[in-house]
């Protein structure tokens, strides 16, 4: 890996606190309502919301549907942190996608990302938390672990929901997500609301919020040990 301090500083600049949430004493409504609802494991396991935070500082990632060619570039990177970064800041990792509990399996098959992933079938969590359906303009976005373009990325998807078993997009392909740095318990860190496909927060200034190393994305033959 190469050494830090000759990286490139992280794209920071996709990156906003947002005041969105009504507070009520230390914690916010919203996240108290989503706390309570439901997550499922590839197991089909239902577990609280709040159950991913509470013990543990956890970066949450909630993503478009899985076929979103976008989204699966961006796992692929998270996939590439090292587990001993977590371990070493006690911070736990998570992507929320909102399809059926059935394709998170084949999900981090393609994309080797290796840490926990549950989904919201229902989008109850996605809505709550002021997370966007449409697409704001992507021109002036350029997200720094998107790899493919537009038409190439597109085709991509739609040969993946082709050649799945049934033909569908594993999810409302007009959801946007986001990521948010929760815990442990009711502390909120950092929220960042995706305002299209390629309106990811920089994985590195997430991981530098949270207080875990950085990585360098530039490597693509690095070989996490897990």
């Amino acid at each position: 890996m190469a050494d830090p301090s000759e990286e490139t500083p992280p794209v920071t600049r996709q990156i906003s606190r947002q005041s969105l949430w009504q507070n009520t004493g230390d914690e916010p409504v919203e996240l108290r309502s989503a706390s309570s609802r439901l997550v499922v494991d590839a197991a089909g396991k239902r577990i609280p919301f709040g159950a991913l935070y509470e013990q543990q500082k956890t970066i949450v990632v909630f993503v478009r549907h899985f076929l979103c060619y976008a989204c699966k570039e961006y796992v692929e990177d998270l996939g590439k942190i090292p587990k001993e970064f977590l371990q070493d800041a006690n911070v736990r990792l998570v992507v929320v996608g909102q399809s059926s509990h059935h394709h998170i399996k084949p999900f981090c098959n393609l994309t080797g990302y290796p840490y926990e992933m549950f989904v919201d079938p229902e989008r109850e969590i996605y809505r709550i938390l002021g997370m966007k359906r449409g697409e704001a303009s992507s021109t002036s976005v350029q997200s720094p672990h998107v790899k493919s373009s537009l038409l190439s990325g597109s085709i991509k998807s739609m040969w993946r929901a082709m050649a799945s078993p049934a033909f569908d997009f594993q999810g409302d392909p007009a959801q946007q997500g986001g990521t948010l740095i929760l815990g442990p318990g009711d502390e909120i860190h950092f929220m960042h609301l995706d305002k299209n496909r390629l309106a990811h927060a920089p994985i590195n200034a997430v991981l530098q919020l949270a207080g875990v190393q950085t990585v360098d994305f530039t490597n693509r033959s690095h070989i996490i040990d897990v």
